[in-house]
């Protein structure tokens, strides 16, 4: 039949965390302590990663400056969306094949992919990557999609593991661009007081303009709903590598979890929403 779209720019994205930007400036930055030979494997194969890519693009973490921050910062959010596309993409497969409810886990997956890719939007609009750093980019999606997708099938909870330990590192990278924005004379100074994008202030529900003398958000108040992102995905993935195996589709997701016990926008951890053993 004849019919239109309507579809409202504003509200088409999925339903997200909305923090208090009190809660965002001091978050627990722990790392999720291996357990056994798998966690210790995904573990090593993250600080590898990360060690090669760091000796790769000279990364010193002292000695930064705004287009290095930058550069990284678009190339790894394109890599970043990549584990929750993969893992809402299977577990939908998995839904249909065996004719039975995920409880939110595939929605709660996707939405971390999109996540991810508002972030990559986000340092779009401090720089426009040219046409290298693009093939760059489609490259290293390519390579690292289909591998993801290849272990994901043989072991979700490795994965899982994998990438609640690269999110601990995502954490990190963030904690430490802040400090570059805080430090007097930094690279990043200047984001302390320049307003944020009004795409990303609407996103993270921030003030888009002066408010009973409140400033408007600012770039600054954006990476910290970043890192806070960040740490949401690690708690989650490692939650996900926590109870696979069992019956985890009895469970609801975390956002459900967050919802019914009225937390608002405070992440659950892992010991929140995982069933107690007897």
């Amino acid at each position: 039949p004849k019919h239109t779209y309507g579809i409202m720019t504003e509200d088409h994205r999925m339903p997200h965390l909305i923090y208090v930007p009190a809660e965002v400036e001091e978050v627990n930055t722990h790392r999720f302590s291996a357990q056994g030979i798998r966690d210790k494997i995904a573990s090593g194969m993250v600080k590898g990663t990360r060690l090669a890519f760091d000796t790769i693009t000279r990364y010193d973490e002292k000695k930064m400056t705004k287009p290095q921050w930058v550069n990284r910062a678009l190339f790894l959010e394109t890599i970043a969306g990549v584990p929750g596309m993969v893992g809402g993409m299977v577990r939908h497969l998995n839904s249909l094949r065996r004719m039975e409810r995920d409880n939110g886990w595939i929605h709660h997956l996707l939405e971390e992919a999109e996540n991810e890719r508002m972030h990559l939007f986000f340092f779009l609009t401090i720089r426009e990557p040219g046409v290298a750093f693009r093939m760059l980019i489609a490259i290293a999606q390519g390579i690292f999609f289909n591998i993801h997708f290849l272990s994901y099938l043989l072991s979700p909870k490795f994965m899982h593991r994998f990438v609640g330990y690269l999110e601990e590192e995502a954490v990190h990278t963030y904690t430490i661009m802040l400090k570059d924005i805080d430090r007097e004379g930094g690279p990043l100074n200047a984001w302390r007081t320049k307003p944020a994008p009004l795409e990303m202030a609407q996103y993270y529900n921030l003030p888009t303009e002066t408010i009973d003398g409140k400033p408007p958000a600012t770039y600054r108040d954006i990476i910290l709903c970043i890192r806070a992102d960040e740490l949401s995905h690690r708690e989650h993935n490692h939650l996900f590598a926590d109870i696979h195996g069992t019956d985890e589709c009895a469970l609801p997701s975390p956002k459900i979890v967050i919802l019914e016990n009225g937390k608002g926008a405070t992440p659950v951890t892992a010991a929140e929403t995982t069933p107690k053993k007897e």
